[in-house]
């Protein structure tokens, strides 16, 4: 008796830690012509209107605890943001038994063209929702940076951007005349996307002739950003900075 009683009492107990947990991120959908997106929140409940960031993850969705913690030091400084599940659970299973990197790659670029409409249906959404200032930021890690800079050119939809470990999708081709205000984050030890690529894509934004920034994070590897670490912090709060630079204008 003694044994279901204590059984009884760990169950609840980690129900009630799960419900505490779940209860941090405010869960809804938004409709889009690829269907409806989930979308987790980490916003205000005033009426105080407030710039919104979302964010898009990488290949391994939102699991990490990062994504907890960097939600809500931006809603301690002042911004609502939103993780949105581009990568659906059939996309996650296509992602983890793909046979290989380029068998992955591929899929990517056939799911990319939703991905891209999704990412701007959700920054319209955001845009036109009255207790937010109008002002939309993105940030996208590793795949997610691939679509948010795909999504971000040539739109004045969106204020600022964000791309961590991540640029321009392999083979992307169409024209490029405009990118929001543009910081680049990136751990010179990536094996994943060399540190060239950031450098070339500071390039790019620069011959656009916007604002562009590059902040290099010496031994971060290509997931930093995801792991406790002085680093990771202090990369989060250099993109908390600049979003609050950009989006309060």
């Amino acid at each position: 008796m003694r044994v279901t009683f204590a059984f009884v009492l760990t169950l609840l107990s980690l129900l009630a830690y799960g419900n505490a947990r779940a209860g941090e991120r405010e869960q809804f959908t938004v409709a889009t012509a690829a269907g409806n997106v989930l979308i987790e929140g980490f916003a205000s409940s005033s009426d105080r209107s407030r710039p919104a960031v979302i964010i898009l993850s990488g290949s391994k969705g939102f699991a990490s605890p990062a994504y907890d913690d960097l939600g809500r030091s931006f809603d301690t400084a002042g911004i609502d943001a939103y993780l949105v599940h581009l990568l659906s659970p059939v996309d996650e299973q296509a992602i983890v038994s793909a046979d290989s990197a380029r068998a992955r790659i591929n899929y990517y670029a056939a799911r990319r063209p939703d991905w891209i409409e999704t990412t701007r249906k959700v920054v319209s959404y955001f845009k036109s929702r009255p207790h937010h200032t109008g002002r939309v930021g993105v940030l996208g890690i590793s795949l997610g940076a691939q679509t948010a800079a795909a999504a971000s050119a040539d739109t004045t939809d969106i204020s600022a951007l964000v791309l961590v470990d991540g640029a321009f999708p392999e083979g992307y081709s169409r024209p490029v005349r405009s990118l929001p205000p543009l910081l680049i984050v990136w751990g010179d030890a990536d094996r994943t996307f060399p540190v060239s690529t950031a450098q070339k894509l500071r390039q790019v934004a620069q011959g656009l002739g916007g604002p562009v920034s590059l902040d290099v994070y010496k031994g971060g590897a290509h997931d930093f950003f995801l792991k406790p670490g002085a680093q990771a912090t202090a990369a989060h709060r250099g993109v908390i900075d600049f979003f609050l630079s950009q989006l309060s204008k």
